[in-house]
């Protein structure tokens, strides 16, 4: 399976402002953003004084990037959950927000047991958590109303579990999940809306994207 390789804070370089790709190093001064806030490439210092006027079709790109690279979600699959958003009943874009806001991944970032969606990515590949009492291993995998994740037995004595109830009291958690520090659990509520979900995403330029 092919993924992103590079250095993540060009990634938010180049979109212009923090995906907080790297959890709580985003909030500190060791920020590559903070330092260097300009486009990445030999000519990305000039480009943010040069005035020029924006086209629609980079306007959509560029939110259809923003997403993807939030969510750490390749073009391939990202044009397939927009299928299948488009397939459902209601608005196609937050159809689209709510099915990657349902990856396993985002549900255990948003539930305070990673630093951000990439560690969260690496602990469900490592085989540390379960769905409904089921040991999974596949970060994509789409969680419904009801589910409940948990740490495996055979994780938590490891460091990393052992603080984690502590560390993870500090994060808050969207009213559509469900946390239970003591037993390092969260269940799925319902699905999230519009207003649970990060308002600087522009889902409808996503959907204009793939419309043309």
């Amino acid at each position: 399976m092919s993924k992103y390789r590079g250095p993540v804070c060009k990634l938010c370089r180049r979109e212009g402002e923090k995906l907080f790709l790297k959890g709580e190093r985003c909030f500190s001064p060791k920020c590559s953003f903070e330092r260097r806030g300009y486009p990445p490439g030999q000519h990305g210092k000039g480009a943010q004084f040069r005035r020029r006027r924006e086209s629609d079709f980079n306007r959509q790109l560029r939110a259809k990037q923003k997403a993807r690279r939030m969510y750490g979600i390749l073009e391939r699959q990202f044009r397939r959950y927009y299928e299948v958003s488009l397939s459902r009943r209601g608005l196609t874009g937050l159809n689209l927000l709510q099915i990657l806001e349902s990856r396993l991944d985002n549900v255990i970032f948003r539930l305070g047991f990673a630093d951000s969606r990439a560690q969260a990515r690496l602990l469900v590949t490592h085989g540390h958590f379960s769905v409904n009492g089921r040991r999974t291993d596949v970060p994509s995998m789409l969680v419904s109303q009801g589910d409940v994740i948990s740490v495996r037995e055979g994780s938590r004595p490891r460091p990393y579990f052992k603080d984690l109830a502590a560390v993870a009291e500090e994060r808050t958690v969207p009213a559509w999940l469900s946390r239970d520090l003591r037993n390092l659990s969260g269940t799925v509520l319902r699905l999230p809306e519009r207003s649970e979900i990060d308002s600087n995403l522009q889902e409808q330029l996503i959907v204009e994207y793939y419309s043309r």
